[in-house]
């Protein structure tokens, strides 16, 4: 089942996503990024950090919605962090009205269940014959351990989640055809309730952020329902469970540095390292509680955006005190015991996706391109995503990454490529040399041309907008200032010892999608008209056209955040060059080696281009 995917045309191909996930799990194509489902566990870090809103996970609302019009009983149980993210409703009994009125038969809080798991927890732990468990409350967790750390799945504590538990009790409640929606902050959890079914299973997982925008759809507010309290059972201090520490709190689970046998722990960092230790370190004699989010399930991906960690902590201990402050002690032993002895077990599936390990001569090869030659050395600055060099190394030879993830080898390839085009230059100024010494006898004929030149260039320099001519082998043979400055810094550099960047291979200066535009309109002679492309930080709009077929093609690149300027003045100036001055059209021809029709062409398209502009701006 794919959570989580990629909408590629919204992907920039930003490379976040990739150094974010902790499974290795997108892959980078020539434009875009794509999850691979079989290695994704449903974390959310790709969702949270994506700048483009370029990743979305199950949208669920569609399902529901269907679910309650059947006419089945739906019961919705509802995880203790609802208080944390829904901090602008006053009481949590209007919340359960809310959700009632969306059509919900009975709404059931998960904090019962988390009671009962915290008892199974406590009575595992008591009974304690030498082996150390991985608590499976973090559905993000579990799909981590399946897939990356199979060996430790005999260690994973064979217990279901609190969603689990409650699943099962409100169906014994309520009755075993009825249709269970759990609601929470975790996109991991559509994941787990996929995997689980009979009794146990959850029908539908709707997220915290699905429910506010159903109450939006549906004009709820706290406002116009009564307000309702949760249905029974009630929960007690499994209320705590969405807190780090909180559930085995909630029972009395000793943590105490010296007796207590359990380590509590979140964050991807901490849980990540705590794995590894606990798998090869013999010495970490301790039960392990786990929760992929920075701040446990309060901080889920299924939440808000910008939520506060510390005042959502604060929230749902305020919620889960006036929540005991109003629940009955008694009935809730007695649920405990009608409930205690359903089977809370479960078992684990062996995913493995670990990547295969390449031939050490494929890895050196890739080491090689990135300047590490020495495949043994374990270090890397990280930003890649991968732990290490030698990490990028196997996953580029297995295709899940790209050399160019690597921003040292970037850096230094644009290094090298200065060095290179710094010598073509003294061997090109050599040659010019040569050649104006060649020429003497021709003087008034080089004067006409070079002013005829020094006219179209004048002309191109004045434009707003980005100019460039490239050759058959997509070399530049022509560029203005607006385009050298929309490539960045490196290319102003080079334009001051190469004018124009003439003889520059346009490859090595943008993105690998914008190269392959020039390369289709070569050998297809047709026009690519205005596609929306990035060059470094910069917006553009991106129009290529014909020069001379499958030989020559010029490009104008609009940056989309400038406001265009002078556009009756640039198309005038244009058609006077075209108009009255014929014969230097066609010494600039000569100087291109064209034709003067494929010149007064070139010059044509960038009239058209204006015009284009200039009916867009009058229609807006």
């Amino acid at each position: 089942m794919q959570v989580i995917k990629i909408n590629p045309d919204k992907c920039k191909l930003c490379y976040a996503c990739v150094r974010v996930c902790p499974a290795n799990a997108i892959k980078t194509k020539e434009e875009n990024c794509e999850i691979v489902p079989e290695r994704c566990i449903g974390c959310g870090s790709c969702l949270r950090i994506c700048p483009y809103d370029a990743i979305k996970d199950l949208d669920s609302k569609k399902e529901v919605r269907a679910l309650i019009r059947s006419g089945e009983n739906v019961v919705a149980i509802c995880a203790p962090s609802i208080s944390g993210e829904f901090d602008d409703i006053t009481d949590y009994t209007n919340f359960v009205g809310m959700i009632k009125a969306l059509g919900f038969k009975y709404v059931c809080e998960v904090s019962f269940g988390a009671d009962l798991v915290a008892l199974k927890y406590r009575e595992l732990f008591e009974n304690f014959k030498g082996k150390y468990f991985i608590t499976a409350n973090c559905p993000a967790m579990v799909g981590y351990i399946e897939r990356y750390h199979p060996s430790l799945i005999d260690n994973m504590a064979p217990l279901v989640s609190p969603m689990i538990a409650t699943a099962q009790v409100v169906r014994e409640k309520y009755g075993q055809d009825i249709k269970v929606v759990y609601i929470g902050p975790c996109t991991a959890a559509k994941g787990e309730a996929h995997y689980i079914s009979d009794n146990k299973r959850v029908d539908i997982v709707l997220t915290f952020k699905e429910l506010r925008e159903m109450f939006a759809e549906a004009g709820i507010t706290e406002n116009n329902v009564e307000f309702s309290d949760f249905d029974p059972p009630i929960g007690g201090r499994g209320s705590l469970f969405p807190i780090s520490r909180g559930m085995f709190q909630s029972v009395d689970i000793n943590e105490d540095l010296l007796s207590g046998q359990l380590i509590c722990t979140d964050g991807k960092t901490n849980v990540l390292r705590a794995l590894k230790e606990f798998e090869h370190f013999s010495q970490l004699k301790q039960h392990l509680d786990l929760f992929y989010c920075d701040g446990n399930c309060i901080m889920g991906p299924g939440t808000s955006k910008g939520g506060k960690k510390f005042v959502r902590r604060s929230l749902v201990i305020e919620y889960v005190k006036k929540r005991l402050s109003r629940y009955n002690k008694e009935q809730w032993e007695k649920d405990l015991k009608k409930y205690l002895n359903l089977d809370f077990t479960r078992t684990y599936q062996n995913r493995d996706m670990r990547l295969p390990e390449p031939t050490e001569e494929e890895i050196k090869k890739v080491l090689s391109q990135l300047g590490r030659d020495n495949s043994e050395n374990k270090s890397g600055c990280g930003t890649c995503g991968y732990e290490s060099c030698r990490d990028l190394a196997v996953a580029v030879s297995n295709g899940l990454a790209r050399i160019d993830m690597c921003p040292t080898y970037i850096i230094q390839s644009n290094i090298r490529y200065k060095k290179r085009l710094r010598s073509a230059n003294e061997k090109l100024s050599n040659t010019q040399k040569a050649l104006i010494e060649s020429r003497k006898s021709t003087k008034q004929e080089q004067e006409a041309l070079q002013e005829a030149s020094k006219i179209t260039l004048g002309l191109l320099n004045e434009l707003p907008t980005g100019v460039v001519v490239v050759d058959e082998k997509v070399k530049i043979l022509l560029s203005n200032k607006s385009f050298i400055t929309l490539l960045g810094s490196d290319a102003v550099e080079v334009a001051e010892v190469i004018p124009g960047l003439v003889g520059a291979d346009l490859k090595t200066l943008v993105a690998p999608y914008v190269y392959n535009y020039f390369s289709f309109v070569l050998e297809t002679d047709e026009s690519v008209e205005n596609k929306d492309i990035h060059l470094g930080e910069n917006f553009l709009n991106l129009s290529i056209f014909p020069i001379k077929p499958n030989k020559i093609v010029g490009a104008i690149v609009r940056d989309m955040h400038v406001p265009e300027v002078h556009k009756e003045e640039v198309i005038s100036r244009v058609n006077e060059v075209i108009d009255k001055n014929m014969k230097l059209i066609q010494q600039i021809a000569f100087l291109l080696g064209e034709g003067a029709s494929e010149t007064e062409h070139m010059l044509n398209s960038i009239i058209e281009s204006y015009k284009d502009i200039k009916s867009d701006s009058n229609s807006h």
